[in-house]
């Protein structure tokens, strides 16, 4: 089984694919292979990206959400949330801010506000341009038509983030009201890839009723998507939803997965989220020591910070904190990594 299981992941490292039963082999056999991978995964990025973290501006625009998805703290379900709405002025405020520390890359992330049209988008867009025109501009905002996405595009959004969560229809469907569709989300992902975004999707790592299976499925929709960047993290329950008693998904198997994705996407994004960091307090470290390459810290008005509650106890106020980036660049630098500011577009080659 070592020997098969060696001639899988030499077939990852050398061709960055691989099939359903060779994803399945190495789930079912972690433990053996981990290490292996994460050594791997390892020089993969410092031969990519040199030891450097890209770090992005996070600003949470908005925690109103039209969707009721079932794991999901601003569910539109949700009563007892406080709810909140940046004004284009605090959004600039909060760009101006980055600017000043030395930001380039900021991440707009929002629930589906219905406040938030298309014509509210383009004037964010560029207004956030104008303010800082060597800044790349990431969108998190959602499902858009296509006329939207290309709308977004020609104002100057560079990349745009849109997790799939899973691409089993089964699983998806006891995630989701019925009013949401896999296939529309899927298109959307397509829609943005045609229209030249760098483009991240990603899943929750131990979401209810995930399984192997469904992962694998999930690693070969990304195979094939090539995204340019993959966000994954642990799922965390909150208590206001259906899943609020629920077990967290686990930080070892998201860790292991980094190392996968590092492996099938060489020159990706990948994040070290704050999933990781919320439900252990070394799993940003074990991110960035196997293969991610990402970190973003949190620019939202640290008032509207917690209100942001995506599940429980969110990790948001100490080097999660933008305004704490010295202490982030000095832990970091005690991990033999160098924080940097810069862009860092870089793009999939397809294999």
């Amino acid at each position: 089984m070592r020997k098969e299981l060696n001639q899988i992941i030499e077939k990852l490292q050398s061709s960055h694919r691989l099939e359903r039963e060779e994803y399945l082999q190495l789930l079912n056999h972690q433990k053996e292979v981990q290490d292996q991978l994460r050594d791997l995964a390892r020089a993969e990025m410092e031969k990519h990206f040199h030891r450097k973290i890209y770090i992005r501006g996070l600003i949470e625009i908005s925690n109103i959400c039209k969707n009721n998805c079932y794991y999901c703290g601003i569910r539109r379900g949700n009563k007892n949330l406080h709810r909140y709405h940046l004004s284009m002025e605090e959004i600039l405020e909060a760009v101006d801010f980055g600017s000043q520390l030395g930001f380039q890359t900021f991440v707009l992330q929002g629930g589906e506000d219905p406040r938030n049209d298309r014509d509210f988008y383009l004037e964010i867009i560029r207004a956030v341009k104008a303010h800082n025109p060597q800044a790349a501009l990431t969108l998190s905002i959602g499902e858009w038509s296509y006329e939207d996405y290309k709308a977004f595009k020609e104002a100057g959004a560079d990349r745009f983030l849109l997790r799939h969560e899973t691409r089993n229809k089964a699983h998806y469907r006891k995630l989701h009201p019925e009013e949401m569709d896999l296939d529309r989300r899927i298109q959307c992902l397509r829609d943005l890839k045609s229209l030249g975004y760098q483009t991240g999707t990603g899943i929750m790592v131990g979401s209810p009723y995930q399984s192997k299976e469904t992962i694998v499925e999930d690693l070969l929709f990304i195979q094939d998507l090539q995204p340019e960047m993959v966000g994954i993290g642990p799922y965390v329950p909150h208590e206001d939803t259906p899943f609020g008693k629920e077990a967290p998904g686990s930080v070892d198997l998201t860790v292991f997965l980094i190392h996968i994705l590092r492996l099938m996407l060489p020159n990706a994004n990948i994040p070290a989220t704050t999933s990781l960091n919320t439900l252990s307090h070394r799993g940003r470290d074990r991110a960035i020591d196997g293969g991610a390459n990402v970190y973003m810290p949190n620019l939202t008005p640290a008032k509207n910070r917690e209100d942001y509650s995506l599940y429980n106890n969110k990790a948001c106020f100490k080097v999660e904190a933008g305004e704490n980036l010295e202490d982030l660049k000095k832990l970091m630098a005690d991990m033999g990594y160098e924080v940097v500011m810069s862009r860092g577009d870089f793009e999939v080659k397809n294999v």
